[in-house]
């Protein structure tokens, strides 16, 4: 955790419940030890969909479809989500829980190796959300660049690594060092890119916030 648990507690606490269909896709997915956003990353997207109001989102890593379902309830009406998933086992499920939640003409899954959808897809999209394979991010930027509008938002979750992304390579688990040197790069390329302001935060475990400039 990078940020105190006892502050993560009490922020996790003033949290006002969402609809009981989301709150139950929800603890079914911590049962079942499903990766999904945290409670404060949750009421942060809220907030950013609602100043943003994004017509078209893209969201690579749709695991059981909870972001895809919470992102749906604050955007604007009209609008649509396309998100990508490529673990066989989550698809079904995700595609039951759209149903489930009477979004299935809002949302539309589809199915595969997130760079090869990418690459078949066309922009602009006024936000895309990043939550999928740590080590990929950094061989999705080109494509997310291409796809985002100009004043397109580029949201990036659990970019920190649990804290390990401020420790050496070699401090760091030889499993995981891959990952934690892609992700390094990354965050530098977020920062350094000259199309980019990019804030990043550590909320949840860390998230890049990036806005595509109008600038340039």
């Amino acid at each position: 955790m990078i940020v105190d648990e006892r502050m993560v507690t009490y922020i996790r606490s003033l949290e006002v419940p969402e609809s009981a269909v989301i709150e139950a896709i929800e603890q079914e997915a911590l049962r079942d030890r499903v990766p999904i956003i945290r409670k404060e990353m949750q009421s942060f997207l809220k907030v950013l969909l609602m100043i943003k109001r994004p017509m078209r989102i893209l969201e690579v890593g749709a695991a059981v479809g909870f972001s895809s379902i919470l992102m749906s309830e604050y955007m604007p009406e009209g609008g649509h989500i396309t998100t990508i998933e490529n673990y066989d086992k989550r698809i079904p499920i995700a595609r039951a829980n759209f149903k489930r939640a009477g979004k299935e003409e809002q949302i539309d899954l589809i199915e595969g190796d997130a760079l090869e959808v990418m690459h078949g897809l066309e922009g602009p999209y006024d936000l895309i959300f990043v939550d999928a394979a740590k080590g990929q991010y950094i061989h999705y930027l080109p494509e997310v660049m291409r796809l985002l509008g100009i004043d397109g938002v580029l949201v990036s979750d659990n970019v920190l690594q649990e804290g390990d992304i401020i420790e050496s390579r070699f401090a760091v688990e030889r499993r995981n060092r891959t990952i934690h040197s892609r992700m390094r790069e990354y965050l530098y390329e977020l920062k350094h890119h000259d199309q980019l302001q990019t804030s990043i935060i550590p909320l949840g475990d860390g998230v890049a916030l990036s806005v595509k400039r109008s600038d340039i």
